[in-house]
């Protein structure tokens, strides 16, 4: 793989950030958010498991996240497609910063109360906020790049915001081992307002906001495109189930210390495994754009993500565990990739809000919703069997998007030029 990685390789890519300063911001802006948010992720867990050691309430927090995150993304998506979405991005990180400072409250002690319940409720304000990110950002995204440039912007923009999602749960698992929670709680709320600032900082010609528009008659018409496009809605329902029944990293807390009795900082490590192996596709990507054999090659990565969490589940040793989370990165960035290329090269502009808001409810509430499923099966099934569960669960899906979508199976990039 290293063999991708050259000198020029990186110049190629510094190359095609910095003549794009306003791309530069956007994904600072981006990375700072996935930064702190992974941050606030492993700190939560760790803080819930601390206060229950209960499995089930660790899938609780992606409960209490998507309710609040299902509720309000479909009425984000079409804000942004209406409204200002530079201001709609920095006011969510505006919204997430105060969110930190509360939850560094809760854990210095200077909010009374259960911080069991203090903690669920800022979560519910975390999917309240995140449900304006990804809208804002993907139609940023499409305005400040020149078309041909997608597929190449997506895999290096990944491989970036994957090194967030690496150093986000080694920052915060050290942290808390060798800080405090409140230290990593407050380091969080700082990255979110730096991210605001960044946002700020975005100067693009945005169109003026659209008046009158019925809110629901707009809604339903990203719906109707979505479910319209089979490619579209394949590529969604692939990723959306994946993540659903793939979701090992929820349980990671309950895996460190039953399973591997490692502390904190091994919570953090493994939490960060994935987005390592996303880093290198996404680099690699970013070089070598896929066109060809687009849909197998997705379908394949899918799967082979579901292989690396059924191997994650039967390993006994921490190093062992965090390779098979390394890999599961490296297939799930494949798939990430593919899956933003595909989606902004088949989405109209002015329906980017509420396409990538939809495009949010598949992908990131299953996130929350995959935390849950696994810890309900993990109460019922135990631990290690519910994730054995989810790996076979994730197969089975590949199998059926393929049998039933032949259009994304057979999908050449160049056919959504």
């Amino acid at each position: 793989m290293m063999v991708f990685l050259t000198d020029d390789f990186f110049q190629l890519n510094a190359n095609f950030i910095f003549q794009n300063r306003d791309f530069l911001k956007l994904l600072s802006y981006r990375v700072l958010m996935v930064l702190a948010y992974q941050i606030i992720a492993v700190v939560v867990g760790w803080h819930i498991y601390e206060l229950t050691h209960d499995p089930l309430a660790l899938g609780l927090i992606g409960l209490a996240e998507v309710i609040p995150y299902f509720s309000t993304a479909l009425f984000a998506g079409y804000a942004v497609d209406h409204y200002s979405r530079r201001l709609l991005g920095a006011l969510a990180s505006v919204m997430l910063f105060s969110n930190a400072l509360t939850l560094s409250a809760v854990s210095a002690g200077l909010i009374i109360g259960n911080p069991v319940y203090w903690i669920y409720a800022s979560i519910a304000f975390t999917g309240l906020a995140r449900a304006f990110i990804a809208p804002a950002y993907n139609s940023l995204f499409a305005m400040v790049l020149p078309r041909e440039q997608y597929a190449k912007a997506a895999g290096f923009g990944s491989s970036v915001i994957q090194t967030g999602l690496v150093m986000g749960p080694a920052l915060g698992g050290l942290l808390v081992a060798y800080a405090s929670k409140t230290v990593a709680y407050s380091l969080a709320s700082a990255l979110f307002l730096g991210a605001a600032i960044a946002m700020a900082a975005v100067r693009v010609q945005e169109p003026k906001p659209i008046a009158g528009s019925p809110v629901f008659a707009s809604i339903a018409e990203g719906l109707r495109f979505v479910v319209s496009n089979q490619i579209i809605v394949a590529a969604q329902c692939l990723d959306m189930f994946a993540v659903l029944f793939g979701g090992a990293v929820s349980m990671l807390p309950a895996f460190i210390q039953q399973i591997f009795h490692y502390g904190p900082e091994g919570l953090g490590m493994l939490r960060a495994a994935p987005a390592l192996g996303s880093i290198v596709s996404g680099l690699v990507l970013a070089r070598y754009p896929i066109n060809l054999h687009a849909g197998r090659i997705l379908l394949i990565s899918v799967a082979a993500f579901g292989v690396c969490i059924i191997g994650f589940a039967l390993s006994t040793n921490v190093w062992i565990a965090g390779v098979w989370l390394i890999f599961s990165g490296v297939f799930d960035g494949v798939s990430v990739v593919m899956r933003t290329t595909i989606l902004q090269l088949a989405t109209p502009d002015a329906m980017r809000g509420r396409v990538s808001a939809i495009n949010g409810i598949f992908i990131g509430s299953s996130n929350e919703l995959g935390a849950f499923e696994s810890g309900v099966a993990a109460r019922i099934m135990g631990l290690v069997p519910s994730v054995i569960f989810g790996g076979i669960m994730t197969l089975l899906v590949v199998g059926v998007t393929a049998k039933k979508a032949p259009r994304l199976r057979k999908l050449e990039l160049s056919q959504l030029q």
